[in-house]
């Protein structure tokens, strides 16, 4: 994560990367509906879900993308885009782990993660700064929990197919928890030495 502001190049609302935002975000309780169908006695529904999260990653892709290139880039957008990619990980951890398809133990760990990411807001807005900005290292812990999560919902069956998305998804799986973590100690440091040069400062 980055605490400084990334330039605001528009106040347009409904710009082509917020729609996409904001249909991603339409899609996280279609995606956590269609994953716990079968909990509830529903026809199994993973095909779907499975489709509603590619597109989810396809727009996460381009909304950032289109952004940039038709300096796009909106305060509305730097709210979303972030927002859309926690809800879709939280909304996923609850599916699979109700499932039974994630241990209880990786949902904690991940869900701790965002915990001490809320602390770490909060105290920078005590100190007046902006909401963090997402860096590559962030992004590429979000794909690679994108990439674990579908996989392993895959795994979820019989067969070598299934089989096979359980290797590569656990690997998705162990490096996209690893970098989240890193990320958001990362992340505290920067608000440690924030707090510090304020306290020294006053």
């Amino acid at each position: 994560m980055e605490v400084q502001e990334t330039r605001v190049q528009t106040d347009r609302v409904l710009t082509i990367p917020n729609i996409l935002s904001m249909a991603r975000l339409v899609g996280v309780p279609l995606f956590l509906w269609l994953i716990l169908r079968p909990v509830f006695g529903g026809p199994n529904s993973d095909g779907w879900a499975l489709l509603v999260l590619m597109l989810s990653g396809i727009s996460d892709y381009l909304d950032g993308k289109l952004a940039r290139r038709w300096n796009q880039i909106s305060s509305l957008g730097r709210l979303l885009d972030p927002a859309a990619d926690r809800l879709y990980i939280v909304s996923t951890l609850i599916g699979l782990t109700w499932r039974e398809i994630l241990p209880l133990w990786l949902t904690a760990a991940l869900f701790a993660r965002e915990l001490m990411l809320l602390v770490m807001v909060a105290i920078l807005r005590r100190h007046g700064y902006p909401p963090p900005q997402v860096n590559f290292l962030g992004k590429a812990a979000t794909f690679n929990l994108m990439y674990a999560f579908p996989l392993l919902l895959l795994s979820d069956g019989t067969g070598w197919l299934s089989s096979l998305a359980e290797v590569f998804g656990w690997a998705f799986a162990g490096w996209g928890t690893t970098l989240y973590w890193w990320a958001g100690i990362l992340y505290v440091v920067q608000v440690r030495r924030l707090v510090k040069a304020d306290t020294a400062a006053d």
